[in-house]
């Protein structure tokens, strides 16, 4: 697999190497040693999550307090999505950045998100599937939104009319939760990162 590192530190695409012949494919989807290589630790399995999402939904911008926060490793298995990596880190070089990036069945490539970063996709068919792998168990106390169609984080979602859940609808702008300091610190982000290369 390749594995590159996105504008925003912390984050990285996987690109899997696809063995195919008339009876179908195999390949490796997540490799702990080659992600521990980049990322610079093994990423603590916890739990799995699977999200099925009709044409035209938004979902996120999703994040957790930090420490521990949610490390998560995202493919798509089926159809295909627009995933968005953002960056709410309080004093990051490229807060407020967001970086898209395809995830669908053809090139099965993967997203990791180091914690304290925001996720959030777009389904760009019906039934479009992801697979998680995340380094936490859900928190609900623990849990934030930004509302994804914040005009400060400019993102250009593919729908014509982003479907919502009402908790996303609901939830705050990226202005109004740096207010609140409800975001994460880069450099506690970052400390927390050195505790686990050191674990």
């Amino acid at each position: 697999m390749k594995i590159r590192p996105l504008s925003i530190d912390g984050a990285w695409e996987i690109t899997p190497v696809q063995h195919g012949d008339p009876r179908g494919l195999f390949m490796e989807w997540y490799r702990f040693d080659h992600l521990a290589e980049a990322v610079g630790h093994p990423l603590r399995l916890a739990q799995g999550n699977l999200s099925v999402s009709a044409r035209g939904v938004v979902r996120g911008i999703h994040f957790a307090d930090v420490p521990p926060s949610q490390a998560k490793y995202v493919t798509c298995v089926r159809g295909a999505v627009v995933d968005v990596v953002v960056d709410l880190r309080v004093g990051s070089p490229t807060f407020g950045r967001h970086e898209l990036i395809r995830l669908d069945d053809v090139d099965r490539r993967a997203v990791y998100l180091s914690e304290g970063l925001g996720h959030g996709f777009c389904a760009l068919t019906d039934d479009a599937t992801l697979n998680y792998l995340c380094s936490e168990t859900y928190a609900p106390t623990r849990e934030h939104a930004i509302h994804p169609l914040d005009p400060d984080l400019a993102i250009d979602w593919p729908a014509d009319e982003p479907q919502l859940s009402a908790k996303d609808a609901a939830a705050p702008s990226l202005a109004e939760s740096l207010a609140a300091g409800a975001l994460p610190d880069y450099e506690e982000c970052k400390n927390y990162y050195a505790s686990l290369n050191h674990g």
